[in-house]
């Protein structure tokens, strides 16, 4: 991963920013493809000179007040220890806030709904924007229309078949790519701002205020449409750790920006002189030689935007696991040299899935983008109402400063959300759906173990003083460290007593470790380890990770190596309890939930895989625990 660094050369600052444009901008930079269009579709606002330039205006000023002022100038600042993201900033917000525990877990669960909506979008993104990109090929030949849908969903398939081999070998072309890209829309623009440049005027935000005075419900309603200019702002913050705050910053006013607002004023002009390229003016832009051309370039950044959300979806997926607010997946790393780069084959193939049922059930981006704005505006509202605790009780800045800070974005997230809020019945039920859902397994998965690890407190008994008992009349004594892995620090886990029960033997040496995850997304190897003698050649060892980090106990545990701790690989076994959860009538949850949650702990991936242990030195003993 990269840090923001003071020492980064010029040479590392570029090379990051032409990464920034590839994984960024990716999504924000397929816009042009169908935001204009849909403002304009189902004539719910009439293609006339006025209204062409006010439109034209909300977006600039969309594009302005949204992504440069308040992601790129304001957001990009919230870092957490150089992390961005939405799990990141909820980290930071319920940090801030530990000493208010009722606003903490209000936080927690709008931030979690947040994280869930997000899946949503991530199902929305790829198939409005690979649409978007072959739905040029009926501009080019109009008989060729039968072949959108096929084509896309050939498309997205072999995208998610190709996660598995990871993105280290193509992720190199993704800037190289994105640039062209945006140059292209730059220089479509331009041609036609240049044929007619009155379009400018369109910069002055009173073409804006003056097409919401004369048109207030029909402004209200376009701003459903033209929030999609902005789709993909998240990514600015969620990226921040990958590329850090400059080289994000550079890309966005160097390139991505002016290409955006070239490309959308271009098409603006196109529309005063030639109201009939309203079907599809982004590709009414090119000229008929550079129609098929257009159309494969446009198709690739397609598919750049739609693996930037896909890896993204696999990262806050890992993130969420390790928070304890989604059950253990398989994770499989593509890259030897990245761990930021993995493969989650349970997420892939539920959001392929997801995505297909949407290209055939909507048919086109148009009856996508009805479903497309209303979880962006959700995330983007969430992330303002964040930052706003994050610069009060984190920053300590006076409250009017942050009121001000804030207050204005939020006005702006929640009149957007409005706007977009009438579409649900039009397809907007698609991607809150898909959040409800992933908000019920969370939120019951984190209860749910709640509930187990109480039910496990009560049950527990004290490490010491069981020791003490213990070596009373101590039992024989074997070659070897056993490592009982557990939940709760101080308790003793029932592998021992199992081990104890069955095979009436204690090891030479054994550590009681308990692994902790923290909501930062880094904990240092100077901060790894807490070790503490119980005597006899028993240790209580506390590992610690962040969000981030990667839970690699063997690992870990070389650290305790000299401190009266003498490991050898091959003559350590690990000892971890496979709790199996029986739903009860005990008042935590519905019967339904908790059987939910038996159902998600039993299909979870194994403990031991996810903490990296070694396969063949395993040792899992049964237990039941009843919630």
């Amino acid at each position: 991963m990269q840090r923001e660094s003071p020492a980064r050369t010029p040479k590392a600052v570029a090379a990051l920013t032409l990464g920034a444009i590839g994984v960024v901008y990716g999504d924000i930079g397929t816009s042009p493809l169908y935001a204009l269009k849909e403002v304009f579709a189902h004539d719910r606002v009439p293609l006339t000179p006025d209204n062409v330039l006010g439109i034209l205006s909300m977006v600039f000023w969309t594009l302005t007040v949204i992504v440069s002022f308040k992601y790129v100038s304001l957001i990009l600042r919230a870092d957490n220890n150089g992390e961005g993201g939405l799990i990141a900033m909820l980290a930071l917000a319920s940090v801030a806030v530990r000493e208010h525990p009722r606003l903490r877990r209000a936080l927690l669960l709008v931030g979690i709904f947040g994280t869930a909506i997000f899946f949503g979008d991530g199902v929305i993104t790829p198939a409005v924007s690979v649409l978007g990109a072959v739905e040029g090929l009926e501009v080019a030949a109009p008989a060729m229309h039968r072949y959108i849908v096929p084509v896309s969903l050939a498309v997205l398939t072999a995208l998610f078949a190709a996660q598995r081999f990871g993105t280290g070998g193509i992720g190199r072309f993704f800037g190289p790519v994105m640039t062209l890209w945006f140059l292209v829309l730059a220089l479509l623009g331009a041609y036609h701002v240049l044929d007619k440049p009155q379009v400018l005027v369109a910069l002055s935000p009173h073409h804006a205020l003056g097409f919401v005075l004369r048109h207030p419900h029909m402004a209200f309603v376009s701003l459903g449409a033209v929030v999609l200019c902005v789709t993909g702002a998240e990514a600015l913050y969620a990226d921040l750790g990958h590329f850090g705050k400059l080289p994000i910053r550079l890309a966005w006013f160097s390139l991505a920006w002016p290409a955006l607002v070239l490309n959308y004023f271009g098409q603006g002009a196109m529309l005063l002189d030639h109201p009939e390229a309203i079907r599809n003016p982004f590709y009414e832009m090119a000229p008929e030689w550079g129609l098929f051309p257009l159309i494969g370039l446009a198709t690739l950044a397609a598919v750049i935007a739609s693996q930037a959300l896909i890896t993204a979806a696999f990262s806050v997926t890992k993130q969420a696991m390790q928070l304890g607010y989604l059950p253990r997946l398989r994770i499989a790393h593509t890259s030897v040299k990245e761990t930021g780069q993995i493969y989650v084959p349970f997420v892939n193939w539920a959001l392929f899935v997801c995505i297909i049922a949407a290209v055939a059930a909507f048919g086109s981006s148009s009856a996508l983008a009805s479903a497309y704005g209303i979880a962006v505006t959700i995330d983007m509202t969430i992330t303002t109402v964040m930052t706003f605790f994050v610069i009060r009780f984190a920053w300590g800045l006076p409250l009017p400063l942050c009121l001000l800070a804030t207050g204005l974005f939020f006005l702006v997230d929640v009149t957007f959300f409005a706007a977009n809020a009438i579409k649900v019945l039009e397809g907007g039920w698609f991607p809150l759906a898909i959040g409800g859902v992933m908000f019920l397994l969370m939120t019951t998965w984190k209860q749910g173990r709640h509930l187990m690890s109480e039910r496990l407190r009560e049950e527990a008994i004290e490490l010491p003083a069981f020791l003490e008992s213990l070596f009373i009349s101590p039992p024989q004594r074997v070659d070897g460290t056993a490592v009982f892995l557990s939940a709760e620090k101080g308790a003793t886990p029932f592998a021992l007593l199992h081990n104890l029960k069955h095979n009436k033997v204690l090891h030479e040496q054994n550590l009681f470790v308990s692994v902790q995850n923290h909501e930062v997304p880094w904990i240092g190897f100077n901060k790894r380890v807490e070790i503490e003698s119980l005597g006899h050649d028993c240790w209580q060892v506390v590992l610690h990770f962040g969000f981030k980090n990667e839970p690699d106990v063997p690992e870990a545990l070389k650290l305790v190596q000299g401190r009266g701790i003498n490991l050898d690989d091959m003559q350590t076994s690990y000892f971890l309890s496979r709790d199996q959860v029986i739903p009860t009538l005990r008042g935590g949850m519905a019967l339904w939930r908790e059987k939910l949650f038996a159902s998600m702990h039993r299909n979870a991936g194994a403990a031991a895989d996810f903490l990296s242990l070694p396969t063949n030195r395993i040792v899992e003993l049964g237990s039941k625990v009843e919630i």
